[in-house]
């Protein structure tokens, strides 16, 4: 399918169906023959596989769920504006937040009205980016995902989870806000990756060689978390393997198994998030990282993760780390240029299995309520003024938008 060219001024985000309290999600266009759930057939010699089921096509899904008409461009622009704040380039604060984990669209829906309110306050300090979070790594065991088990009942039709998934972006886009998402099987994202303004590798995928490769072609900004345990040397490996070309195994548009030439992503940065040894958001834990990044001839600018082992997955305790953030940034700190939140419209978490569901509230890990989450970005933009005052204080010409 062709990109849009329509420019992303003359888009206008829609300000009423798509707000609190829309109706429950529909499919845009019926599934086309031919690539709905069919039953495919294994030989004696596969006898661990039970089932399987035609997933269609990303060219087929894209079809079915395109892009709003300037769509294509607003994601476009909002890449580069994000780049722009990880080199330096735009002073602002990216902040990335929102739900641990999707679960259910209609709830991420109403999150999403509430974040393009707060967002559009504070547009001249914050580029605020919505977590749509659509798989989910698990140490052993337990629900894997929005796209994985869309209905959180086992029957792992993933089929519809895509589909959903990407309605969902299209309609949280459609209120002017950029998504992200991490990347965990490196074949789905080609299903959403187009409607995606900013990526990540995770903790435990960060030392995976094809995440890497993977990263290396993807066309948004890519965040490499530090691992589990808290080492950030293997994700400031991952940002050096990713700027380089690589060939991988991938799927054409129209789903044919394909070798891939890459040319290298050097959008890629390093995500602060804590780990088992430790919280690493202090000054001292900010600054030797960027002595790393320094040492490799990479950007020194860095997102610090205020959820995870940063807050030892106390979601309290997350406007602490993030009033710790906005102090350094009062003082002229430009190395923190992004801010990780995790927050739903209810606090905390549950058990997936539970019926019925907390609506809007986490079924992975507890979240921030929305109730809390509001000062904590009033208090983030108003550190990014200050230090924006400080440091024309010092040097009167300020580093150029990209708006």
């Amino acid at each position: 399918m062709s990109a849009a060219t329509i420019s992303s001024s003359k888009w206008k985000p829609s300000q009423s169906s798509e707000r609190r309290g829309a109706p429950a999600m529909q499919s845009a266009v019926p599934a086309r023959r031919g690539t709905g759930p069919t039953a495919i057939r294994f030989t004696e010699s596969e006898p661990r596989i039970q089932a399987a089921k035609s997933l269609g096509t990303p060219e087929d899904l894209e079809i079915q769920v395109p892009p709003d008409e300037g769509g294509v461009e607003f994601v476009a622009e909002k890449r580069r504006e994000i780049a722009a704040i990880l080199s330096g380039r735009d002073d602002r604060l990216l902040v990335v937040v929102g739900p641990c984990s999707i679960h259910d669209s209609n709830a991420a829906l109403d999150f999403a009205g509430r974040l393009a309110d707060a967002a559009w306050a504070h547009t001249d300090d914050l580029l605020v980016v919505m977590r749509v979070y659509l798989e989910k790594p698990r140490t052993v065991l337990g629900w894997r995902g929005f796209i994985n088990d869309p209905r959180l009942d086992g029957s792992f039709e993933m089929g519809e989870g895509l589909r959903l998934g990407r309605e969902l972006m299209v309609r949280i886009m459609r209120l002017g806000l950029p998504v992200a998402s991490e990347f965990l099987d490196t074949m789905l994202g080609q299903f959403y990756a187009d409607l995606v303004s900013w990526g990540a590798i995770g903790a435990r995928t960060v030392e995976s060689q094809v995440h890497r490769d993977l990263a290396s072609g993807l066309p948004m900004p890519i965040g490499f978390k530090n691992r589990t345990d808290g080492n950030v040397t293997v994700a400031v490996d991952a940002i050096r393997a990713a700027r380089s070309a690589h060939w991988l195994a991938s799927l054409s548009r129209d789903g044919t198994p394909t070798v891939v030439g890459t040319s290298g992503n050097d959008e890629g940065h390093l995500v602060l998030r804590g780990g088992t040894r430790g919280t690493n958001y202090s000054a001292a834990a900010v600054r030797s990282a960027t002595r790393l990044l320094r040492k490799h001839r990479l950007p020194p600018y860095l997102i610090v993760d205020c959820s995870h082992g940063n807050s030892g997955r106390d979601p309290a305790r997350q406007p602490a780390v993030a009033s710790s953030l906005a102090a350094r940034i009062r003082e002229g700190d430009r190395t923190i240029a992004g801010v990780m939140m995790e927050s739903n419209l209810v606090g905390g978490a549950q058990d997936p299995s539970r019926r019925p569901l907390v609506y809007g509230q986490s079924v992975t890990d507890p979240c921030l309520a929305w109730g809390d989450t509001v000062p904590v970005l009033a208090d983030l933009a108003l550190a990014v003024r200050a230090r924006r005052l400080a440091l024309e204080a010092i040097a009167p010409v300020r580093p150029t938008r990209r708006r």
